[in-house]
């Protein structure tokens, strides 16, 4: 199963922000990496520069590679709405994104790593795939034999952000993915209309 395996506190420095989670290495060295550092002379980034950024950051933020975001994105043009929109809202609706953003586990990378083990349900079977999309009054929860897996409880203990789109019941652990979400109620700083202007060309 492909995935980015490589530094990434060095792809947080990239983009300037904690892409990945909290980050040590990107508060003590707020500037892109490099041999020269902080002050090294950068040439202005084109436009294509930008747009391109804007991919990378989004795709690194989801966990994604090229073929699959360039695959959804393809999805997400053919479905009514605004398509930057629809594009985020089809990569929040996945189940190892859910699984990250219900509390369940601390990153998307360990979410993407207990739906690939067998510890995840999705309306009470077992799915294994991390890219599977869900559709409101989908409910998600955590295998029985599971729910006492270290990794989970430590999870759930330091959950505190709630979303609107997602409602989380703890004592049975499980959670509704009641409709995709709004844009304003997405928390990513990811500018998608760049991201439509970059493959319209």
């Amino acid at each position: 199963m492909a995935r980015y395996t490589g530094p990434k506190s060095k792809i947080a420095r990239k983009f300037q922000e904690p892409i990945f989670g909290p980050d040590k290495a990107l508060e003590r060295k707020n500037y892109a990496p490099g041999m020269h550092g902080v002050n090294k002379r950068r040439s202005k980034e084109s436009e294509y520069g930008i747009q391109l950024k804007e991919k990378q950051k989004a795709k690194y933020t989801y966990g994604i590679l090229e073929r699959q975001f360039a695959k959804t994105f393809v999805e997400a043009t053919r479905k009514k709405g605004i398509t930057g929109e629809v594009l985020l809202q089809m990569l929040e609706a996945r189940l190892d994104n859910t699984v990250f953003r219900l509390g369940i586990a601390p990153s998307r990378s360990g979410a993407r790593q207990l739906v690939g083990h067998r510890h995840i349900t999705v309306n009470g079977n077992v799915v294994n795939i991390p890219s599977y999309r869900l559709r409101p009054g989908d409910v998600v929860g955590v295998r029985e034999k599971s729910k006492s897996l270290e990794v989970v409880q430590d999870s759930l203990q330091g959950r505190v952000m709630q979303y609107p789109w997602l409602e989380w019941d703890g004592g049975s652990m499980t959670g509704k993915f009641v409709s995709y979400p709004d844009r304003e109620s997405i928390p990513e700083n990811i500018k998608e209309q760049l991201i439509v202007e970059l493959y319209s060309k």
